[in-house]
């Protein structure tokens, strides 16, 4: 019987550096392409070693056992400096981080009908709303680096984690935020945030923006917020509701995509009615003892179902698959968790 070789060598771009966090903890080579001016790579994060920088240049000869893809830019991105075209040449995954846009119930992905190319979704309702044709598709949830229970909820407010949300406002639930304010003040945590309260029309003291703090900062922050508040409408689900659930956050979110599957009853508050969300913020805000319960339950959930392990282990198992090392065919619809 011949044995696989220990590690493999995946070849993967940083895209989404919470979801490469995640990634790169796994047990093998994972080759990130630098340019020359040392952009690319690594992106200064603090990853484990055997997330490996590799000048572009150096590629053509860099031998490679599976290359994973995020945009659809990087198949002839890989052709052109790997030498070799995914999916021929060499074994290719495509991870779909997002949700369909546009007439979604007809939304075809782009790698349907590939079946050379292996599409990983990130979620159920990702894989239920994408129409993906004959690729062969395999679900693989969120796994996060556990930051520990962290709660204090000293702070009757709650936190908001949302990246440009200006620029994306329906899309993120930016408009909900004045409405979900009654029921409590919130402080709203990410990137290019200068212009939302002149977007909102509200001031600092129902809607205040914070900044982009780096991860140890921000999960300190938000878990001295008494809750986590997910009102996003339409997006795959975001990283950061699985850390403060980790945290030890009780959660108030829209029921949407897949937050309906990751936030259990206990755990929290879901509803598409807004003032639903805005009354359990305020709930949550004058009984920090069932606050408390409630986020001790979502870390229990968080933990059980979003962890580290079980995400490595469902990817170990799909990379072996494709890299053609364990004797399985890369076709076919695939079980899912």
């Amino acid at each position: 019987m011949r044995l696989r070789p220990m590690r493999l060598r995946v070849l993967v771009w940083h895209v989404h550096g919470s979801w490469m966090t995640s990634f790169v903890h796994g047990g093998h080579d994972y080759l990130m392409p630098t340019q020359a001016d040392g952009s690319g790579g690594r992106c200064g994060r603090d990853w484990p070693p055997s997330a490996i920088e590799v000048p572009v240049e150096e590629l053509p000869g860099t031998d490679v056992d599976v290359v994973v893809l995020q945009r659809i830019e990087e198949f002839e991105l890989t052709a052109e400096l790997l030498g070799r075209v995914p999916g021929r040449d060499v074994p290719a995954i495509f991870v779909e981080h997002n949700t369909p846009k546009g007439a979604v119930p007809d939304s075809m992905h782009p790698c349907a009908d590939r079946p050379d190319i292996h599409l990983v979704h990130v979620t159920h309702f990702n894989d239920l709303m994408w129409d993906s044709g004959k690729a062969p598709v395999t679900v693989i949830e969120h796994g996060i680096v556990d930051p520990g229970y962290r709660y204090t909820g000293e702070l009757p407010r709650a936190a908001v984690v949302v990246n440009e949300p200006v620029r994306r406002w329906r899309t993120t639930g930016t408009d909900l935020l004045p409405a979900l304010a009654r029921g409590a003040p919130l402080d709203v945590f990410g990137m290019k945030l200068g212009e939302l309260g002149d977007a909102l029309g509200v001031g600092p003291d129902l809607v205040r923006p914070v900044g982009d703090l780096p991860p140890e900062r921000l999960h300190e922050q938000l878990a001295r917020r008494r809750a986590y508040l997910h009102p996003i409408r339409w997006t795959s689900l975001g990283l950061s509701l699985l850390e403060a659930m980790h945290l030890g956050m009780p959660v108030v979110a829209l029921a949407s995509t897949e937050a309906i599957r990751a936030v259990p009853a206990e755990a929290g508050v879901l509803s598409t009615r807004v003032e639903d969300l805005a009354e359990a913020l305020r709930t949550l805000c004058n009984e920090p003892a069932m606050a408390r319960q409630l986020g001790k339950c979502a870390r229990e959930y968080a933990l059980e179902h979003f962890s580290l392990a079980r995400f490595l282990r469902r990817w170990d198992d799909l990379l072996w698959q494709v890299a053609g090392r364990d004797g399985r065919p890369a076709t076919g619809r695939q079980p899912c968790e």
